[in-house]
């Protein structure tokens, strides 16, 4: 926590003083440009390994688990389903907020002046185009070329043919991914020890050609993401009504003591507790408590597809790039696959993994998230309450599918 308001008071420091200075110092203006630039490569350069090596081990993770019954089977399935329902409903959802309540238009005009150097990593191409290039004739060449949703499909492909090998054969490539990705959290953490600084120079630069713009920017989108974000929340309430027959009234009163150590926390691992004791309460006998929410906090991060595309489809609307029905099938696609690869990591790491790749599949330009990872403490506490929530949900609608209630 003291290294997220430490990155976020460098923003406001940075911006404040941006909007002080304005034009009157080209130099220090085009110094923090050039130190800011630094750190975004920095983090951008591990994006395409990490991901890589987090589908891997996350999918040969899954089918680990898969392997131990017909109750982990059906958790695993209801939650995959429930990751693509949360992608389906923000890319419909988030261009429907920001059509209703847009940016407004002199801020965001102001903001694309400000970040001007950022560029689309590529236009989509055509429908039919699209399709095709789904397959990678060389996936080396899609990694170089940051095709990130060809690389995807490679790399899933791969992982569930490694799932057919004899656990001997496997084990060594799966510890080679392991160790890759380890390595990769190691230098993100690296890069990340150096957010203040780079954060605060980027929102020197913003300060300096926005003004004040960018404060207001930044609270809309905090407020589109969190708006997303609470669907999930209230998905959960229904799930449990339809698929655990549990009331709304009854499940709030079971799941306010997580809710609230989720919102103190942060933290769906130290919620786990407190997640038992509320399904149990709803009747959930313990071999479906037991197995299913460990599962969860594992492998499920129901708001993550959700507000993940929501970010991703912002930062098109901050840029003023129109998303098409191809951009945003792809940015779909993209956020529901690679949630259940960074589902462990800390939210910090996530944020920059799990949403370079949407803008990459979306070609949207990713400059502006290194902006946005610094308030993602408060989009974040919308996103372990969510998860949390849900995570209840799904284990109440397993104990009633298995017959496990009391």
């Amino acid at each position: 926590m003291l290294k997220t308001l430490l990155v976020l008071g460098a923003l406001i420091i940075g911006i404040s003083i941006g909007i002080a200075i304005g034009n009157g110092a080209p130099g220090v203006v085009d110094a923090a440009d050039v130190i800011g630039s630094l750190w975004l490569r920095g983090l951008q350069m591990t994006v395409i390994p990490l991901v890589v090596a987090l589908l891997i081990t996350g999918i040969l993770r899954t089918a680990e688990m898969a392997s131990a019954g017909r109750l982990t089977v059906r958790a695993i399935g209801t939650m995959i389903v429930l990751l693509w329902a949360s992608a389906a409903m923000a890319a419909l959802l988030t261009p429907a907020l920001l059509s209703a309540f847009p940016l407004p238009e002199a801020a965001r005009i102001a903001l694309q002046g400000a970040l001007s150097s950022a560029e689309p990593p590529g236009d989509v191409p055509p429908f039919t185009e699209f399709l095709r290039a789904l397959v990678p004739t060389n996936p080396v060449a899609a990694a170089a070329n940051d095709a990130i949703l060809p690389l995807i499909i490679f790399t899933l492909a791969f992982a569930f043919a490694l799932t057919r090998l004899p656990a001997d054969r496997r084990m060594p490539v799966q510890g080679f991914f392991g160790a890759v990705g380890d390595a990769m959290i190691i230098l993100i953490g690296w890069v990340l020890l150096l957010a203040p600084i780079g954060v605060f120079a980027l929102g020197l630069v913003v300060g300096s050609r926005a003004g004040g713009a960018a404060f207001g920017a930044l609270g809309h989108y905090v407020l589109i993401v969190i708006s997303v974000g609470s669907v999930i929340w209230f998905s959960a309430f229904a799930l449990a009504a339809i698929g655990g027959r549990i009331s709304p009234p009854s499940f709030l009163r079971a799941s306010i003591p997580a809710q609230a150590v989720a919102i103190s926390t942060q933290s769906s691992l130290a919620s786990l507790p407190t997640m038992l004791t509320g399904v149990r309460s709803l009747g959930v006998g313990e071999r479906t408590a037991d197995v299913v929410l460990p599962i969860a906090v594992a492998l499920f991060r129901a708001t993550g597809p959700a507000m993940n595309m929501a970010v991703a489809v912002y930062v098109a609307h901050l840029m003023g790039i129109e998303l098409g029905p191809v951009a945003l099938a792809a940015g779909f696609a993209a956020a529901a696959i690679t949630t259940m690869g960074s589902v462990s990591l800390p939210g910090s790491i996530s944020f920059i993994s799990a949403i370079a790749p949407i803008c990459f599949a979306m070609g949207v330009p990713i400059e502006p998230l290194a902006l946005l990872l610094a308030i993602e403490v408060f989009p974040d506490i919308m996103r372990t309450l969510g998860n949390v929530t849900m995570d209840m949900a799904v284990t109440t609608t397993i104990a009633r599918a298995e017959g496990d209630t009391q």
